[in-house]
């Protein structure tokens, strides 16, 4: 194989897809969309920084309804918003591209429901440690040695 197939053939697998243009059977389109929905409506997830970023963003959600149309019905309301919103232009700007971006990643969130056959799936954000809220009186204890400590040093210091 030459170099120029290798990185070819490379190119084509880190997008999911093999050298003759067949899905790969390493990536599921549903979890890829998934992923996708939850960089756009994810809680903490950035914004998008730039226009460009916006539309690469859109491209990948269009990408992904055109992958998971085929697995729901024609007549399915959740695809044809889907299709509807992916043939709409993006809007010039930031902001409305954003407003764009946002509803179409709704709208390929319920696709990917239906995809699922389950109408209760939504994409949630990896969950993230939380600390144990401590009860009051502890709260009041260190308070009351923290105020103490302070009288002590306070009472400790040399007068001149």
């Amino acid at each position: 194989m030459t170099t120029r197939a290798a990185s070819r053939a490379t190119s084509y697998r880190s997008r999911g897809r093999t050298p003759f243009g067949a899905p790969g059977l390493e990536r599921d389109q549903r979890a890829a969309a998934a992923e996708t929905v939850l960089l756009v409506l994810g809680e903490d997830s950035p914004l998008p920084e730039s226009t460009t970023d916006v539309e690469d963003l859109v491209l990948r959600l269009r990408g992904h309804v055109k992958h998971l149309g085929p697995l729901a019905s024609p007549t399915e309301p959740a695809l044809r918003r889907a299709q509807q919103i992916c043939s709409e232009s993006i809007p010039d700007g930031y902001m409305p591209g954003r407003v764009h971006l946002v509803k179409l990643a709704t709208a390929t969130q319920q696709l990917l429901a239906v995809a699922r056959n389950d109408s209760t799936v939504t994409v949630k954000s990896p969950r993230r440690r939380r600390w144990r809220k401590p009860p009051m009186n502890v709260m009041r204890g260190a308070v009351f040695a923290l105020a103490l400590a302070a009288l002590v040093l306070a009472a400790s210091v040399p007068r001149r």
